[in-house]
């Protein structure tokens, strides 16, 4: 199916330029009837040579007059006409000449606007401490800038006090949960032999504990990518999946496909921990006797990491909302442990991505299965072999 093309933009700055020439060429139309009503009001019909003469002038005498009466009738009709041609001819110039000036005019004065657009358009959530500080006289397009000014004044206000207050709640809660993690170890810990019914649900609070853990410790995650980052530096994909899939003791079978995949500038701790979520959930999200695919290639000027894994199908509906905190897409994805997560591991992709300017892209398989792709913008100038992953191998 053929994508709808876009709408066509249109500039203010030439609306503003035809409005202006419009302007001055009815103005000149104008001036030109009135000029030429009045040439042709002032000429007057004169007899000519062969007109006969009455009265007590002398025919001879009367004849001249009137001769000459009648070459100056053709001269002033000559004058009008060239002066109605060259007033024809002044104002197609002065057309032309008003779609420049025009121009011109409307370029200075949406100057502070395009200004504006710029400036707004480099500001984002990391650095909403610019302002736009329109200068100039206090009017209209100074307002508006004010206007914006106060609008990112008070975006910066709020995301501030977000992470402030997702940075405070997740290390004021550490504490009570370590305090309880060590109730229950002390409880489970006694000498003596404890009731059944106690053991088990002690082991139940732990293991609730522990996944309340996991969940402050992905807020925290998902705070820090997106303020407070780090000074960059060149980090290799590949090590990280080829660490991320040693680290884990995976039920499943593992394919690794990284031949010489140039570094991307990055934060490490945020990758590792992109590349450690996408494995954690193809992981957890899988079937019996399943697969992981973990593909690192250079592609151009990215680096891209694709992780694919089998098991259910998936509604193509769905995928888009799985970058959402807290979003699982649906009761279907259990894990093969047991394990459901905390519903932050994509979301934390998402935003460690966009942190690194790089684009995340998700697809359902059609064989069952999720497909990830995450490409970030390459450290150096080296170049990759692409290859990909097709699927399990034996």
């Amino acid at each position: 199916m053929r994508e709808r093309s876009a709408p066509r933009r249109r500039s203010v700055r030439w609306r503003f330029t035809r409005l202006y020439a419009g302007l001055f060429l009815a103005s000149g139309a104008a001036m030109l009837l009135v000029v030429g009503l009045f040439a042709g009001g002032s000429t007057v019909a004169v007899p000519g040579p062969d007109t006969p003469v009455t009265g007590n002038v002398p025919t001879a005498a009367a004849q001249r007059i009137a001769s000459l009466e009648h070459q100056l009738a053709q001269a002033r009709s000559r004058q009008n006409e060239q002066l109605l041609l060259g007033s024809g001819v002044g104002l197609v110039v002065m057309g032309l000449l008003s779609l420049l000036l025009g121009r011109y005019a409307a370029g200075r004065v949406l100057r502070p606007l395009r200004a504006m657009t710029t400036a707004t358009r480099r500001i984002t959530a990391d650095n909403l401490h610019e302002r736009l500080a329109v200068p100039g006289p206090h009017d209209e397009l100074r307002d508006l800038g004010d206007t914006i000014d106060e609008l990112l004044a008070r975006l910066e206000s709020s995301f501030a006090a977000q992470r402030r207050f997702v940075a405070d709640a997740s290390h004021e809660l550490r504490t009570p949960l370590a305090t309880m993690r060590v109730a229950v170890d002390v409880t489970l810990a006694k000498p003596g032999p404890l009731p059944e019914q106690t053991r088990v649900l002690a082991g139940r609070v732990r293991t609730e504990l522990d996944q309340v853990d996991q969940l402050l410790d992905g807020l925290l995650a998902l705070a820090r990518a997106e303020h407070d980052l780090p000074a960059p530096e060149a980090v290799a994909l590949d090590a990280l999946a080829a660490d991320a899939l040693a680290r884990r003791a995976l039920p499943v079978a593992r394919v690794l496909d990284a031949a010489a995949a140039s570094p991307v500038l990055g934060h490490r701790a945020l990758l590792r921990r992109l590349v450690g979520n996408l494995v954690d959930n193809a992981v957890v999200h899988n079937e019996q006797d399943g697969w992981v695919g973990v593909t690192v290639r250079t592609a151009g000027r990215e680096v891209e990491l694709v992780v694919e894994n089998g098991g259910t199908r998936i509604d193509p509906g769905q995928v888009a909302e799985l970058t959402r905190p807290f979003r699982r897409g649906g009761p279907e994805r259990t894990g093969s442990g047991g394990a459901s997560g905390s519903g932050l591991g994509l979301a934390i992709v998402a935003a460690v991505t966009r942190a690194h300017g790089g684009r995340l892209e998700l697809r359902a398989r059609e064989e069952g299965g999720l497909r990830v792709l995450v490409a970030l913008p390459r450290a150096g100038a080296g170049t990759g072999a692409h290859t990909g992953t097709e699927g399990p191998t034996a």
